[in-house]
């Protein structure tokens, strides 16, 4: 069956663009050339994948982000912004989108996000149903199936990647990962000069879930080589 894909852009070109080469790897596409049509479109059906503009007439991509992940359903979001500082990545990010794209922007290399949010989710759905739907270590526990992390028996808010990345941790105890390993597992590419996205979502994730950031006890740092989660003997 075809992916549901929304495009939410105000630049028809763009939106043409995305909507043929998205085709070529069997997706439906539909586009919505304002903030107020995708929302209204996202309201009607479920999609498998919301590509967004961050800045577009009517609502822009934050708030549709915002709106989107208030909502029970989880529905993949990347984010395609003109401006390239850090900020906006990390407000994007911040709201929920799995992950980000800057204009100008290679096809080859927003097609490939498309698949890795693809694979990501289906790995996901096929490691839930293979080993269970609850992680429990020390204070943390993960509801996998709910996409929900309690700490202590409150809620921890997480954006979707920081979710993804804390429960690749979670399954794999102990193990040692580089930064580039967590790219290629997590967001599922692995490109030179991308590591500081792993950096900044290990920072934001402790900042959530560590008593003492500074001092980690989920996710520690090992040095010169990445970072690991703690021991099971230890949870």
């Amino acid at each position: 069956m075809a992916r549901q894909v929304l495009v939410i852009e105000d630049d028809p070109d763009i939106g043409r663009l995305i909507k043929l080469q998205l085709a070529d790897i069997g997706c439906t596409v539909k586009l919505a050339a304002d903030g107020l049509r995708g929302f209204a479109e996202l309201e009607a059906k479920p999609y498998d994948l919301v590509i967004l503009d961050l800045m577009l007439p009517g609502i822009d991509g934050l708030e549709i982000c915002r709106r989107i992940r208030a909502r029970p359903a989880y529905t993949p979001i990347l984010m395609l912004t003109a401006k390239s500082g850090e900020l906006d990545r990390v407000l994007g990010l911040e709201m929920g989108a799995d992950d980000y794209v800057t204009k100008p922007f290679s096809v080859l290399e927003l097609v490939a996000r498309v698949k890795a949010i693809f694979r990501r989710v289906e790995s996901l759905a096929n490691q839930s149903a293979a080993t269970g739907q609850v992680i429990e270590s020390g204070a943390l526990v993960i509801d996998v199936e709910r996409r929900e992390v309690r700490l202590d028996g409150r809620p921890v808010e997480l954006t979707a990647t920081e979710f993804e990345l804390l429960l690749h941790f979670a399954r794999h105890p102990g193990r040692v990962f580089t930064r580039a390993q967590l790219l290629d597992q997590v967001w599922g590419y692995s490109h030179s000069g991308y590591e500081h996205t792993v950096n900044s979502h290990i920072n934001r994730l402790r900042a959530k879930i560590e008593t003492n950031p500074n001092q980690p006890e989920y996710i520690q740092t090992v040095w010169g080589v990445g970072y690991k989660f703690r021991d099971v003997a230890r949870s």
